[in-house]
């Protein structure tokens, strides 16, 4: 990360119920990553069934870069989080998730966005 990049936390709760929201969020990571930035994604609510293997393939939307292509480069240069109650609501443990995903809850999002400089968006 350059000095000029500030942290970026991503937050998304939208799913295959929200395409559009969720398909922009995941853009927004990834071109994040592609600049240089430090970038958490976190999935939460309905996009929580992202961090599970094959279910970035399930949304499509034209025009749209494919979903896996842009979860793929964020798990590759940043992070990304599934929130503990989301996946636990939805019945999904640490070993259901693609390899790279983390499950953290409320505290570690707190801690990521009260850094120094951290920069935080909601989708």
């Amino acid at each position: 990360m350059t000095d000029t990049h500030r942290p970026l936390v991503i937050k998304t709760t939208s799913g295959l119920d929200r395409p559009e929201t969720a398909n922009q969020a995941f853009t927004v990571a990834a071109a994040a990553v592609a600049a240089g930035a430090e970038v958490s994604l976190w999935l939460a609510g309905e996009a929580s069934w992202f961090a599970v293997p094959g279910r970035a393939a399930e949304l499509e939307l034209e025009h749209a870069a494919p979903l896996p292509d842009l979860l793929d480069a964020v798990l590759a240069a940043g992070t990304v989080t599934l929130c503990t109650q989301c996946a636990a609501r939805r019945e999904i443990g640490p070993d259901d998730v693609l390899p790279g995903v983390r499950v953290a809850g409320a505290p570690v999002f707190v801690e990521e966005i009260l850094r120094p400089g951290a920069q935080a968006l909601m989708y």
